[in-house]
């Protein structure tokens, strides 16, 4: 789940067994029997006909798409309403890399899915082209295979405003000073809300999780594989959930890492409400690191002074932006970073300290805009577009402005580090202007074979009880919970006693006879000298690309 932008703009005949479970439709009058709809089961068991006698059409990639060979791109064309499968379409932008071993060694394709929502997957295969270690293993056996999921990217994208304008700053600081504060940051929800109807409205019905899962399940059937195999992180792991519920025989394996709470009542509303508790855990925790490590960045050696410290940063930059462009919501986008991601730890602090040290430069880098980025902000806006769209889409939220201001009230006063902004982020879904369903009720139906779950403890994005949940929810499922640890997305860190076990699951199937508790992985060290200003901007597109997810 993501958590990264702040408000502040206005705004046929078939062959073969490959496809035998796609086809397999509910009978008319199921509706009440077939999660998500008869109509829409019926629509996509068509789509991913069609889909499997088609395949695609690989070429290389775009060169602007920064996707160099032997990875391939294509696309795959996916209803927009899968009650109406013959109605209109969209395309979805799609790229792999074939499996490095060999031919007796394939297993598949493995689909991936990143987060957000708004998160693009296309980056996935370079994991085989930069020789990422942790999945050497993996990449022999299968296909990697990574797609922009439907409104995202180099997919049917849609927008919500103007890009340069989305990147302007510096942007209102979220926490309020008074009731007009709050009504103007409650005006420029209602018109970031009114700018999705205008820019993308035909698409805003559709932009739904039950709708995203439908999709992997053509673009399963568009590669030619009878099962799915699936990675998802953060938001990708509410994605899998419903593929389950939905698709139950059509998965091989599944692993979801880093858990979106599945409950109906947690979506939306409830899950960015319990994500403010989680990153103030969180930042309570980098705090103490930072302390732990005064000697290198003379920050404050005690929690409670590195939270002053942070307190006088706020108050510098909301009386005079720093560099006329990072204020508190800037600042917040950047820091941000911290809590969501270990791996952010050591560089947000650096900077943090260059800044004390007179040093602005690589502060101003990491947390402001760069108008001259265009395709950047592109891509960022277009991001935010998703994340807001599918949120609203996906469930109904409170309407009523009291209830927002008396929950997010309280829960400042405990929680302040992002309570407000996520509250300013979500308020379009007050006021959407288009459908908001009812969420599905996410579950493991008769077939879905052993699923893997991994979590650690202390994640900020999304907080350990959703993987708890969702490990009660798919019966039969395993649980991996790595202890004492909270960066974002655990598989893509070095722990072997998880690293083993994805393995494991992956190229054999296996899976322990229960559920497993691990060591965390080893804390970060602090950056070398010389090192903030090289590493500012990927922190910074870090935290542009936070996902939950």
């Amino acid at each position: 789940m993501r958590r990264t932008a702040l408000f502040g703009v206005a705004g046929g005949v078939i062959t073969g067994a490959l496809i035998t479970g796609a086809l397999a439709a509910p009978t008319a009058g199921a509706s009440e029997r077939t999660p998500g709809g008869a109509a829409e089961a019926r629509g996509v068991a068509v789509a991913a006909a069609k889909a499997a006698k088609k395949g695609i059409d690989w070429t290389d990639c775009p060169a602007d798409w920064g996707l160099a060979k032997p990875i391939q791109c294509g696309y795959v064309t996916v209803p927009l309403d899968y009650a109406k499968p013959d109605g209109r379409t969209i395309k979805l932008a799609v790229d792999r890399i074939g499996n490095t071993g060999t031919a007796s060694e394939r297993q598949g394709s493995l689909i991936y899915n990143p987060g957000g929502p708004g998160g693009s997957g296309l980056r996935f295969p370079t994991r085989v082209t930069t020789k990422n270690p942790l999945w050497r293993e993996v990449s022999k056996a299968y296909d990697f295979v990574g797609f922009d999921p439907r409104g995202v990217g180099h997919s049917t994208a849609i927008s919500c405003v103007d890009p340069q304008e989305y990147a302007k700053a510096p942007k209102l600081d979220p926490v309020p000073d008074s009731e007009a504060d709050k009504r103007v940051q409650r005006k420029l929800a209602r018109d970031y809300a009114s700018g999705c109807k205008e820019r993308s409205g035909w698409m805003l019905p559709h932009m739904t999780t039950p709708n995203t899962a439908r999709d992997i399940d053509v673009i399963r059937a568009a590669l030619g594989d009878k099962k799915l195999n699936y990675l998802g992180v953060s938001y990708g792991t509410y994605i899998g959930g419903v593929y389950a519920t939905l698709f139950p025989t059509h998965v091989r394996r599944l692993i979801v890492d880093s858990v979106v709470n599945p409950s109906r009542e947690k979506i939306w509303y409830q899950a960015n409400l319990d994500q403010d508790v989680a990153f103030e855990t969180r930042w309570n925790d980098w705090k103490a690191w930072v302390a732990k490590h005064d000697a290198a960045y003379h920050i404050g050696d005690t929690p409670e002074e590195v939270q002053k410290q942070w307190e006088t940063l706020r108050a510098t930059a909301k009386k005079s932006p720093i560099g006329g462009v990072v204020g508190p919501a800037e600042l917040l986008g950047f820091f941000q970073s911290a809590p969501y991601y270990d791996s952010s730890w050591a560089t947000v602090a650096q900077v943090w300290s260059d800044y004390l040290a007179g040093d602005e430069q690589a502060l101003v880098e990491a947390a402001g805009p760069d108008l001259s980025d265009t395709a950047g902000n592109i891509a960022s806006e277009n991001s935010n577009a998703v994340y807001t769209a599918v949120e609203c889409a996906d469930a109904k939220w409170p309407a009523g402005w009291a209830k927002w201001d008396r929950d997010n009230t309280r829960l400042h006063r405990d929680y302040p580090f992002l309570t407000w902004s996520n509250a300013w982020m979500n308020l379009p879904c007050a006021t959407w202007g288009a459908k908001q369903r009812t969420p599905l009720e996410v579950g493991a139906a008769k077939g879905l074979p052993t699923t893997l779950i991994v979590q650690s403890t202390r994640d900020a994005a999304t907080p350990y009880e959703g993987a708890v949940e969702l490990h009660k929810r798919l019966k039969g499922s395993r649980l991996i919970t790595e202890r004492d640890a909270g960066s974002h997305g655990v598989t893509g860190l070095v722990n072997r006693c998880v690293n083993d076990r994805v393995d494991a699951y992956l190229l054999e199937g296996t899976v322990d006879a229960t559920d497993v508790t691990c060591a965390p992985h080893a804390t970060p060290v602090p950056a070398k000298a010389g090192t903030a200003a090289k590493d500012a901007k990927a922190a910074k597109e870090a935290a542009a690309a936070a996902v939950v997810k």
